[in-house]
C-alpha cells in the first residue's frame, strides 16, 4: 500500500471493537475531521444529522484527539474505517488492540499502525507515576535492588523488551529468566543509577547517555512499584526506552536489532533475548510477525500461591525465540552450550517469577488494559513487603551477611 499522511489513512476493524473504546456524546463536523468532546459510557453512539450515519469512537480520554467513524451503509463484518486526526492523534490511540485487527493486517490497512500503538504506550508509561515508598530509604543497602525494563521498537513498530538468561554459575536464580539488575552498591544510588550500573555489568549497555553510539538515546520513563525477591530484596523496577533516531532527515531510523549487540558478561548472563512487551498482557501467542512463524508450545500457564499470607499468582510465560539472534558469551563456553540446547530443543525460553510478576505490571500500565489471565489486582508486592517489614524478614535477612538477589 502506498504511503500516505498520517491523517486520513484508511484500516480496519472488526463490527465488534474492544470494550474499552468509548463512545462520544457530541460529534460535529468540521474541516478534515470530527470534533471530539466528552465520553459516555462503553458502547457506539450513532450521529444521524451526519449524512451518511456514522458511528464515533473515543481512542483517547479526556483529551481532545482522534476518532473513527464507521459508516451504517457498510454492515459488513469488516468494515472500513477512517481515521481523523488533530495535533495530539499520535498519542491518542490508547485502546486499540493488535488482536482486534487480524486480517487484513493492520500493516496493510494502516502503515504505521503499529508504531501508533507503542507510541501511546510510550507515553503512558512517561506519565505514570508510582506511590510513595518511603521504605526504600530505610532498608539497608544490601536489601536494596533494582531492575532495568529496556524497551526499543522492533522494524515492524512493535515494542520489544530485553531479558537475559542467568548463568548457571551463580548462587541464585542460575538458569532463571531475568531482566538485567541487581543489588545497589552504597545508600546514594537511585534505582535508575543501580539498574543502568548492572545493565552495563550484564549486558555492556553503556551507564552514562553520552556514551551510547548515536543515533541511539536512553529515557528514563518511569519506576513501577517495588516487588519483593524471595531473598527478601526489595527491587524497584526501571523503564526505560531506546530510541532509535533517523540519522538526517528523509532518511530512514536504524533497526535496533540490527545494529546494536550486547555484550555478555559471561559469569552472570548466560544469553540475552527479547520478548514482545504487548504479550504480557495475553493468554496466548500473539499473532507472528511479517515472515515469522511461532515454534511449537504454547505461551501461557499460571498458578496461584500463598506467600507470607498473600495470594500471589505465579505467570509462566514461554517466549519463541526461534525468530530472532539470541545472543550469547564466547563460543566454547559452559554456558553457551546450555543455552543452545534449551533453544534448539523448545524454541522457547521461560520467563516466570517476579520477572513474569514485573512484565505483566508493566504492560498493564503501558496498554491501560486488563492482563487475559487471572492477576494479583495491585501493581507491586508493596503489600507483601509490609508484612515483611513487620514480621522483621529484612532485619533478619540483613543480619545472615551479603544478601542474595
Amino acid at each position: 500500500m502506498q504511503q500516505q499522511p498520517f491523517a486520513n489513512r484508511i484500516f480496519y476493524a472488526p463490527h465488534k471493537l474492544s470494550p474499552a473504546l468509548s463512545p462520544l456524546h457530541h460529534c460535529a463536523p468540521r474541516a478534515g475531521g470530527v470534533a471530539l468532546h466528552d465520553p459516555g459510557g462503553v458502547g457506539f453512539s450513532n450521529f444521524r444529522r451526519l449524512s451518511p450515519p456514522v458511528t464515533a469512537l473515543r481512542l483517547a480520554t479526556g483529551q481532545l484527539s482522534a476518532c473513527m467513524v464507521q459508516s451504517s451503509h457498510r454492515p459488513a463484518t469488516w468494515s472500513t474505517l477512517k481515521l481523523f486526526t488533530c495535533a495530539h492523534a499520535r498519542r491518542s490511540l490508547s485502546s486499540l488492540s493488535l488482536r482486534t485487527c487480524p486480517t487484513p493486517s493492520p500493516d496493510e490497512a494502516f502503515p504505521g499502525f503499529r508504531a501508533v500503538l507503542s507510541d501511546a504506550a510510550i507515553n503512558r508509561l512517561r506519565a505514570y507515576k508510582p506511590p510513595p515508598f518511603p521504605l526504600w530509604d530505610r532498608l539497608p543497602v544490601r536489601m536494596r535492588a533494582a531492575v532495568l525494563i529496556l524497551l526499543y521498537a522492533d522494524r515492524f513498530g512493535d515494542l520489544r523488551v530485553v531479558i537475559t538468561m542467568r548463568a548457571a554459575s551463580l548462587r541464585s536464580f542460575s538458569g532463571h529468566a531475568a531482566l538485567p539488575g541487581g543489588k545497589a552498591d552504597d545508600i546514594n544510588e537511585t534505582p535508575y543509577q543501580i539498574a543502568r550500573r548492572e545493565a552495563w555489568e550484564e549486558i555492556g549497555l553503556p551507564m552514562e547517555d553520552r556514551k551510547i553510539p548515536k543515533p541511539f538515546r536512553m529515557e528514563k520513563l518511569c519506576y513501577l512499584p517495588p516487588f519483593l525477591a524471595r531473598t527478601h530484596v526489595v527491587v524497584t523496577p526501571c523503564v526505560a526506552y531506546l530510541h532509535a533516531d533517523a540519522p538526517a532527515p528523509g532518511e530512514a531510523a536504524p533497526v535496533v536489532e540490527h545494529t546494536l549487540r550486547p555484550t555478555l558478561n559471561a559469569s552472570e548472563v548466560a544469553a540475552v533475548f527479547t520478548a514482545p512487551f504487548y504479550n504480557f498482557l495475553k493468554s496466548a501467542d500473539l499473532p507472528p510477525q511479517p515472515g515469522h512463524v511461532l515454534p511449537p508450545g504454547h505461551w501461557y500457564d499460571g498458578a496461584w500461591i500463598n506467600w507470607k499470607d498473600v495470594a500471589w499468582r505465579v505467570h509462566n510465560f514461554y517466549v519463541p525465540v526461534n525468530n530472532q539472534q539470541v545472543s550469547r558469551p564466547i563460543q566454547g563456553s559452559e554456558t553457551v552450550e546450555e543455552t543452545k540446547q534449551d533453544i534448539d530443543f523448545e524454541g522457547r525460553f521461560k520467563v516466570w517469577g517476579m520477572t513474569g510478576r514485573v512484565m505483566v505490571d508493566a504492560a498493564r500500565i503501558a496498554y491501560g488494559e486488563p492482563p487475559e489471565v487471572e492477576h494479583n489486582p495491585g501493581l507491586g508486592d508493596t503489600d507483601i513487603i509490609m508484612v515483611a517489614e513487620q514480621d522483621g524478614s529484612f532485619k533478619e535477612a540483613a543480619g545472615k551477611g551479603p544478601s542474595r538477589m
